[in-house]
């Protein structure tokens, strides 16, 4: 005798060997015995032998239309083998039953499962909804593979164009897109950039970076929603000074500007003249809600996206040739370059030049201040401030900037496309500490430490840089900053270009017109402005070192060089020389930090940011090299 008996949700058949009332001892196909409990035996039967019993109750169920078995049976709740007996209208074989049986459970959606052998026909209700969702589910897979393979044969789906950036940046697995995405990735063996890539959904790899930073950033685009423009407050009283600013030849948002008169006294009146955009609109306007969105201007390489609109950039910008509202601050000088007094005052500015690094560091530098500087416009202005720089330098006992670092400047022409993409980069390099960057730094520093401690005295919140352990921190708190060596420092020099500066610009403006300002002391908007502009500031700041590295692998592969020369700086990390990039060399052997290597460039990975490096050779030394792990003091 043999029984049909379900374990484990599994139909299965074998031989009795014993049996009590409640349980079987059995012999299963694969010798195995077993005990199982009498109420779980479906069938027994000795006809045919064994496991041919399924074996035919499968065939036999294929050949069973499951719709006519929900016709033909009732409503009622029923045992497999009556349905089997009303369904072949005799007592049915034992084939016969369990062909019924295995069309019962196979058809969950028609039969309810309500016991061991007994099923419940589903409503019609709920059986045509089941059979609707079943059929949607056959024509969503159709679909998913439909865009899988043409993914697969690199064609971008019509319908996933519009999800470009949400499958690659954000993906919802929810989505039949990002399904027949991911199913593509498998077939071809690719990342998801680099499918997407050969797809057609980015211009080159530049774009996938860029396209990246603007979803999480940026996701609704760069373009500045409706604002009113301000005013200019033309309103403002004259300065009779000739400013002139310093900055690279990129710079549109000119936020500070420099004035030198000669006093009575053998000294000089020193201006530092800050763009004023702060008198042009307060908190609360349209201008403020787009600055306040975004905080920062964002830089990368060939590019940037600005705090503020155009429009309101032209208006506040330091350009040459106009009167621009300032926040000016006046440093009294005496000859041995010690500062007597300062005051603030909110005017207009003339401003007669905007000084170019590229024009000005030929004629002005290191090698120039000792041989002699050769005449050019604002030669005296430049030397005075130098070594009023200096002083300040000397003063602070901390130095602007670490004389063994190097600074790269990026610019590309789009104009030019190469192989690897739209672009061409070209990566100029220049130590830092030069006499301009410390002429600028110094009076930075004092214009911020000195603003900062005006709003502390005066019991007005600003927000607040500090240092101390070596770790860098915004707060509204006046504290010290030990990497500069000051007793506070609030940044206020760059209110075009970053929010915190404007905040603290509305809040000297509430100081120097004596009325209340528009921040109080550890307010909501305050600290959750501090807050936002940190995480921000810290985002865009990744993603210009991010991009930073994409064109220096760009510079790499654009114009090749030979072999690569490098420092290494610690176990297989080598960073190149004449570029601000870092590579792991696993081949690299043991080595001493500080040596001088040779290597091999193998693959780039522009979508990933790496590079494949073999190493060659050891190199003779070369003396001290940068630290690129060193913090630079923070931007003015």
């Amino acid at each position: 005798m043999h029984v049909l008996f379900e374990e484990d949700g599994q139909f299965k058949t074998a031989q009795i060997l014993t049996e009590t009332e409640a349980n079987l001892q059995v012999e299963t196909a694969g010798g195995r015995r077993i005990k199982i409990k009498a109420a779980n035996v479906l069938l027994r039967y000795t006809d045919p032998i064994g496991h041919r019993l399924l074996d035919a109750a499968e065939q036999g169920s294929a050949e069973i239309d499951t719709d006519f078995l929900w016709e033909v049976c009732g409503d009622a709740e029923f045992e497999f083998a009556a349905l089997a007996k009303d369904y072949f209208g005799h007592a049915p074989s034992p084939v016969e039953s369990a062909s019924i049986l295995l069309r019962l459970q196979s058809a969950p959606i028609h039969f309810h499962r309500k016991g061991r052998g007994r099923f419940r026909k589903a409503p019609p209700q709920i059986l045509e909804a089941a059979l609707a969702g079943l059929e949607k589910k056959r024509q969503q897979a159709e679909q998913v593979e439909r865009m899988a393979a043409q993914f697969a044969r690199f064609e971008l789906p019509p319908e996933c164009a519009p999800l470009i950036r949400q499958i690659m940046f954000k993906p919802d697995r929810n989505r039949l897109e990002t399904r027949a995405f991911e199913a593509a990735c498998e077939r071809t063996g690719l990342t998801a950039p680099a499918l997407m890539l050969r797809c057609g959904a980015f211009q080159d790899s530049h774009d996938y970076h860029y396209q990246h930073f603007l979803f999480e950033q940026f996701p609704e685009g760069t373009e500045f929603p409706p604002f009113e423009v301000p005013d200019r407050s033309q309103s403002l009283p004259l300065a009779a000074v000739e400013a002139f600013s310093i900055d690279d030849a990129a710079t549109t948002e000119i936020d500070d500007a420099f004035s030198l008169i000669e006093t009575g006294q053998g000294g000089w009146q020193v201006g530092i003249h800050i763009a004023a955009p702060g008198l042009g609109f307060t908190p609360g306007d349209s201008v403020d809600a787009i600055a306040r969105r975004r905080l920062s201007t964002v830089y990368m390489p060939g590019n940037k996206i600005t705090m503020l609109p155009d429009e309101v950039v032209s208006r506040f910008t330091l350009a040459a040739g106009d009167a621009r509202p300032s926040l000016s601050l006046y440093l009294d000088v005496a000859p041995d370059f010690t500062i007597t007094g300062h005051s603030s005052k909110i005017e207009r500015v003339p401003v007669v030049a905007n000084l170019r690094h590229h024009d000005i560091e030929p004629v002005f530098n290191e090698h120039t201040l000792k041989t002699g500087v050769p005449a050019f416009p604002f030669k005296s202005e430049l030397t005075v401030l130098h070594q009023l720089a200096c002083a300040l330098e000397a003063k602070r006992g901390k130095a602007s900037s670490n004389q063994l670092q190097k600074e790269y400047s990026f610019a590309v022409d789009w104009s030019q496309t190469t192989p690897h993409g739209q672009g061409r980069v070209t990566i100029s390099e220049r130590s830092r500490g030069s006499p301009l960057d410390k002429l600028v730094a110094e009076l930075m520093i004092q214009a911020n430490t000195t603003w900062g401690a005006a709003l502390h005295d005066a019991s007005i919140s600003g927000l607040y840089r500090a240092q101390s352990g070596g770790k860098v921190r915004m707060t509204t708190q006046a504290a010290p900053h030990e990497g500069l060596g000051v007793a506070c420092y609030a940044w206020s020099s760059s209110p075009l270009r970053r929010y915190v500066d404007l905040i603290n610009q509305w809040q000297l403006i509430a100081w120097l017109e004596g009325r209340a300002p528009h921040f109080a002391g550890n307010s909501p908007e305050l600290l959750s402005a501090l807050h936002e502009f940190e995480i921000t500031y810290g985002a865009y700041a990744d993603f210009q070192r991010q991009m930073e590295r994409y064109w220096c692998l760009r510079a790499l592969l654009d114009a090749p060089d030979g072999p690569l020369e490098g420092h290494v700086l610690r176990e297989s990390l080598v960073r190149l020389s004449h570029l601000p990039l870092t590579l792991k060399v696993p081949s690299l052997p043991p080595t001493p930090a500080g040596s001088r290597v040779r290597m091999a460039l193998g693959d780039v990975d522009l979508l990933g940011l790496d590079a494949r490096v073999q190493f060659l050779e050891t190199l003779p030394s070369a003396g001290p090299i940068e630290d690129p792990l060193d913090e630079a003091l923070p931007s003015a």
